[in-house]
């Protein structure tokens, strides 16, 4: 669907954590199609101040500052306002958010990862909970007229996945920070619409990878490890099945709850809908790196054993229809990453300078 015909088109949309790896590419793909979004981030967690700190320590450094330049390189040249916001400041989230007057806000500042939330629990909860609370606020304000709040949770929600598939009407019962972080932010949100009528919308999302991530997710970890030519690393005997997800996928979930009504008040997993084992992950990585070597390590107790996400709700309301099985989304994933690898050690990429556009409403 062109931007001329998309019924997103002219509709006013601030990301707030939208300079990640999910919040930029969402930013980019509703810019396509006529949105009119603009990206709020601190830059601070998981992003360039925090990489940058990291370069010398982290093998990766240089590649993931490459990656974040070339995230705001993109949203430069696609004409998406920036602003360089911590949302963990209420008053300057305000004025940024009436300056914005968004009709929707999409809420994904946090400590996107789940091993860190269970060693840093204070800087997780400081990151994610008070960031949200303070959105939450925002957004219900008598000088805003927000007419979608929509909440990143995610399929750790729900702990260990009992019969291997679950739907949104599953209990939840989260194992270890991160999960019960996302369940209680679950909560607030439904609690805003219980007492002030904020709509919204959750999104359990499951197992992402895409172009530009900096998580190094196990997907990333794999492909970074093969490139290296080094021993790939797997917790547990690989039999593990997650949902993986291309990013892609999710933005055009997400884009469709906000273009529906039926999705107000609403949770959705937004997944592929089909999970796949670390195994055949790896088999995938030997298709295009022959003979490379896997050593397996002892499972995480904190990880629960999870599966297949059911998506029947989202293709009933909200249209949801996932493109990208893993035979598609991670082969383009691996093109992507040696193409930029080989750049790399040719001399780097040549990300630019990070551009700014402070605090820019639209026109």
């Amino acid at each position: 669907m062109s931007a001329t015909d998309h019924p997103l088109k002219g509709r006013k949309v601030a990301i707030i954590g939208g300079a990640g790896f999910i919040g930029h590419n969402m930013a980019l793909t509703m810019k396509r199609a006529g949105v009119d979004v603009a990206v709020v981030d601190s830059l601070g967690v998981n992003n360039y101040y925090a990489i940058e700190r990291e370069r010398y320590t982290n093998p990766n450094g240089e590649i993931y500052l490459n990656f974040i330049k070339q995230r705001m390189n993109l949203l430069h040249e696609a004409r998406v306002p920036f602003v360089e916001m911590d949302a963990r400041d209420y008053h300057g989230l305000s004025e940024t958010m009436e300056d914005l007057n968004p009709d929707a806000i999409i809420h994904l500042a946090a400590v996107a990862h789940a091993n860190r939330s269970n060693k840093d629990p204070y800087s997780t909860f400081d990151h994610s909970l008070r960031t949200l609370e303070n959105a939450l606020d925002v957004a219900r304000s008598s000088r805003l007229n927000v007419d979608r709040f929509v909440y990143f949770s995610s399929s750790m929600v729900y702990g260990t996945f009992a019969d291997g598939v679950v739907d949104e009407e599953t209990s939840c019962n989260p194992l270890g920070i991160y999960g019960a972080l996302k369940f209680a932010g679950e909560k607030m949100v439904i609690a805003y619409n219980q007492v002030f009528g904020l709509p919204f919308t959750i999104i359990r999302p499951s197992a992402l990878y895409g172009e530009r991530c900096v998580s190094r997710r196990v997907g990333q970890a794999l492909i970074e490890n093969a490139l290296r030519g080094n021993t790939l690393t797997i917790n547990g005997d690989g039999s593990d099945c997650l949902d993986f997800t291309y990013v892609q996928d999710l933005i055009g979930g997400v884009m469709g709850a906000l273009t529906s009504k039926d999705a107000a008040n609403e949770i959705f997993n937004l997944t592929y809908g089909d999970a796949r084992s670390l195994n055949q992950m790896v088999d995938i990585i030997r298709q295009h790196f022959p003979g490379i070597d896997v050593k397996h390590n002892p499972r995480d107790s904190l990880m629960p054993e999870r599966g297949t996400l059911n998506v029947d709700k989202a293709r009933s309301l909200i249209g949801y229809d996932p493109q990208y099985p893993l035979e598609r989304g991670f082969v383009d994933y691996i093109d992507w990453y040696k193409a930029n690898w080989d750049q790399l050690n040719q001399g780097g990429v040549d990300a630019g300078q990070v551009v700014y556009l402070t605090r820019r409403a639209w026109a």
